[in-house]
């Protein structure tokens, strides 16, 4: 009769079956472990593949929102009479704006194709930046650096109402320098700019200018009535050009007050 120690005793075979099992499981942990390990080891070396793009998407220039562009299919909303038949209308261009924005700009040619006189209509949208200078654009307008500085050069009487003009900085009463002019309205949200390097004489470039807005007209207002109304209230006080002249300087002895670099 076998004793009791005889048998609990483990008899080989259990024995090298249990290593087996231990050895099985950690075979199985290892082999877990090495692919828990890789899978770390395949995530870094992407995230460090992505950082090392960083520097680059850093350095890429956010894409640029839709800015303005010609509206060949739109049709003129303006224009200005001729009383001079060696001017050239150079063009007729309207723009436009994703965010509602309309400009209508004119442009003359004088002799050898220079740029004689230029009108731009801008009627704004939801682009127009109320803290920018309204007068930011009008160096430029001009033909002149972006940031070329104008001082004002007094006031001039047109249908509109007063209307500000504008030159470079230091331009002498005699030199020949375009004039810059500039009319904003707040309702309707309505701006009118533009240069005129007609005449030889400051007298004769504001009387140029004044003519211009003189005769600047409405085609269409499309749906804007305040717009229609705003030009019909100007029609009344619109006077002909050869009635132009020193009365229509405004603020002439106090012009001096008026300049000063913007």
């Amino acid at each position: 009769m076998q004793s009791p120690e005889a048998s609990t005793a483990a008899s080989p075979t259990q024995i090298q079956l249990t290593l087996l099992a231990v050895a099985d499981e950690v075979v199985g942990t290892l082999a877990h472990l090495v692919a828990y390990v890789g899978a770390l080891a395949l995530f870094a070396i992407l995230a460090l593949a992505a950082l090392g793009q960083l520097p680059e998407l850093r350095g890429d220039e956010p894409a640029d929102k839709p800015g303005w562009s010609t509206a060949d299919r739109s049709h003129p909303a303006f224009a200005v009479s001729r009383t001079d038949s060696s001017e050239k209308t150079a063009s007729y261009t309207i723009l436009r704006h994703p965010e509602g924005g309309r400009r209508d700009v004119l442009r003359w040619i004088g002799e050898a194709d220079r740029p004689l006189a230029e009108l731009e209509i801008y009627r704004e949208g939801g682009e127009f930046d109320v803290a920018r200078p309204a007068t930011a654009d009008l160096a430029a307008q001009m033909g002149l650096g972006a940031a070329t500085a104008l001082e004002q050069a007094g006031l001039i009487d047109t249908k509109f109402g007063p209307v500000a003009l504008f030159r470079p900085v230091g331009a002498a009463e005699g030199m020949r320098a375009c004039l810059g002019y500039l009319k904003r309205y707040e309702e309707p949200a309505l701006q009118i700019s533009g240069f005129s390097c007609q005449g030889d004489t400051l007298p004769t470039r504001r009387a140029a200018v004044a003519c211009t807005l003189n005769r600047l007209t409405l085609l269409a207002s499309g749906n804007e009535p305040k717009l229609a109304e705003l030009f019909a209230h100007a029609e009344l006080k619109r006077r002909g050009c050869e009635s132009q002249g020193s009365s229509d300087w405004l603020l002439g002895a106090a012009n001096a007050q008026l300049r000063g670099a913007l």
